[in-house]
């Protein structure tokens, strides 16, 4: 089942494992089955830590249970985790073998604290996809509360495998998690969103212990590539620095392919965003990351301190600040998108696509976002339909060739979509208008993938800086914006062409700009400024 490359670098993360482990699988005549005892036999062979049993008992076949030998730990994949949940289960191997896990101490003991409102076990079903490259973090997160917390069970479930379990809870997107048999939440996850859900009182320690923080000299306002960036070329003056963010590695954790990132010929994107925050953590940065911004206030007079309220009402300060927030996949806005979001409307065609197999859909958009999403779909999916606004598709040449190539694609140009139509449960349709001959159309359809592009993250700042009118932040050529002390960079700008290395440039040239503002900005009061003061700075 596993190659030797995969073998050799399974058993040095194994010989990690301090704690005996047992793996028990519940198997039937499937080949799926054959396939999961080829997988188990091949990683119990690896360490003699590892027993193997085929003598489960569970009703989901294939399954395997991952426990610490003398617990009653829950870790279970009805799944053959390979792909990208083959990190998935080197982590639940490594977790339950007593490796710890790299989260802070006080996160572990959250997670241990955490029980029902009646005292019964939590049970944690995820529906994910094998191909799906946002299931990971979620299958994870709760993987690593099973392991942690014998009061909480984790099954992820390949929704490939089990399909009339998908079909019986109208399962339309990936990942789908259910709490005791109730929904619970789906899409991307991180641990920290887990836990404000499941413990009230999240919100208000985390506010509590980020408002004793004393002032920063840059506060760096989002983690993707442009904060990333910032944040490193910030650290590196020797400067007090930190960044917040609701998700650190922004739009690059929901991107699959990675090909023109100069120097790296090919990654993934959460590949990518792992390496980003693992550079930032490098250095001297303090991350709070799982944090929205609620409001940004400038500096209350020459030389003082920008204020960064927090949705959960903690407050910053900062002698400048960097707004890096980024931007998100725009909405159709048409009737029936929110009516059926995750129900037949996704916006992931590599997370979703293969809830679709065999089935028609239809992609809006005909950039090179939606023609490689068409693309795609079209060898998972019986039947796809572009429909692009434009009298023409704007991808470029190289996909729109290929996808013309394609027998089980339909391309409407010059089409307006109307409307997004459904059963009450799910999408059953999409209705266009015909520009050219203003005629209307139906068809008939299972999903609908919007693909049409991006809008700035910049809601929070209405009203407190200059916007142009799509939204994004006015800078200049050193990235300032029209509040003195404040800078942005990235895909919230002005800047042209949103590119994750542009991003990084912009994001440099920020904390530069940054740092040239503190060098020259009137000397702190005594006592209020953070540890690097501005006499110190001068001559850095």
């Amino acid at each position: 089942m596993l190659d030797s490359t995969l073998k050799t670098q399974l058993r040095a993360y194994l010989e990690r494992v301090t704690q005996p482990i047992a793996l028990v699988a519940s198997l039937d005549d499937r080949p799926a089955s054959a396939e999961m005892k080829a997988l188990l036999e091949d990683v119990a062979a690896l360490c003699d830590k590892i027993t193997l049993r085929f003598d489960g008992s569970d009703a989901r076949r294939p399954s395997f249970n991952v426990c610490r030998v003398g617990t009653d730990m829950a870790v279970r994949f009805a799944a053959i985790p390979m792909g990208h949940e083959f990190t998935s289960l080197v982590l639940a191997l490594l977790q339950a073998g007593g490796h710890p896990p790299k989260v802070e101490a006080d996160v572990v003991e959250q997670i241990k604290s955490l029980q029902s409102h009646d005292g019964a076990d939590m049970v944690f079903e995820t529906y994910m996809s094998l191909t799906c490259h946002n299931c990971p973090d979620v299958v994870q997160a709760f993987n690593l509360m099973a392991v942690l917390n014998p009061r909480i069970k984790a099954v992820a479930i390949d929704g490939g495998l089990f399909e009339a379990e998908v079909a019986e809870r109208d399962i339309m997107g990936v990942p789908s998690v259910y709490l005791n048999g109730k929904f619970f939440g789906s899409g991307r996850m991180e641990l920290g969103e887990i836990l404000a859900k499941l413990d009230t009182g999240t919100d208000a320690r985390e506010a509590a212990k980020l408002g004793t923080k004393e002032p920063f000299d840059v506060l760096i306002v989002g983690g993707g590539p442009a904060g990333a960036a910032a944040a490193i070329y910030a650290a590196r003056k020797g400067i007090r620095t930190g960044v917040v963010a609701e998700r650190f590695g922004g739009q690059t954790l929901d991107t699959l392919g990675i090909e023109n990132f100069i120097s790296v010929m090919e990654t993934e994107g959460p590949k990518f965003a792992s390496a980003l925050e693992a550079h930032v953590r490098a250095y001297d940065v303090d991350i709070m990351n799982g944090q929205r911004v609620a409001s940004l206030q400038g500096e209350d007079r020459p030389g003082g301190l920008a204020t960064i309220t927090l949705a959960n009402g903690a407050v910053l300060k900062s002698r400048s600040v960097i707004l890096a927030t980024g931007a998100r996949w725009k909405n159709v806005n048409v009737p029936g998108e929110a009516e059926y979001r995750t129900k037949g409307v996704a916006y992931c065609p590599h997370c979703d696509g293969p809830l679709f197999k065999g089935k028609k859909v239809a992609v809006i958009g005909g950039g090179n976002s939606g023609v490689e999403a068409a693309i795609d779909l079209a060898g998972v999916v019986g039947h796809v339909t572009l429909i692009e606004f434009a009298d023409q598709l704007k991808a470029d040449a190289v996909l729109v060739n290929k996808l013309k190539s394609l027998a089980n694609v339909t391309i409407h140009t010059s089409a307006q979509t109307l409307e997004i139509t459904g059963d009450g449960q799910r999408v059953n349709g999409l209705r266009y208008k015909d520009r050219t001959h203003n005629t209307e159309h139906a068809v008939e359809l299972a999903g609908v993938f919007v693909q049409i592009g991006l809008v700035p993250n910049t809601e929070f700042l209405k009203g407190t800086l200059e916007l142009s009118k799509y939204g994004e932040i006015v800078i200049d050529a050193k990235c300032a914006t029209s509040l003195p002390g404040v800078y942005a960079a990235g895909d919230v700008t002005t800047v042209p062409f949103k590119q994750i290395i542009i991003a990084t440039g912009e994001g440099s040239k920020a904390a530069l700009s940054a740092f040239d503002h503190l060098i020259r900005a009137p000397l702190m009061p005594a006592g209020a400024a953070s540890a690097a003061p501005a006499a110190e700075l001068a001559v850095a």
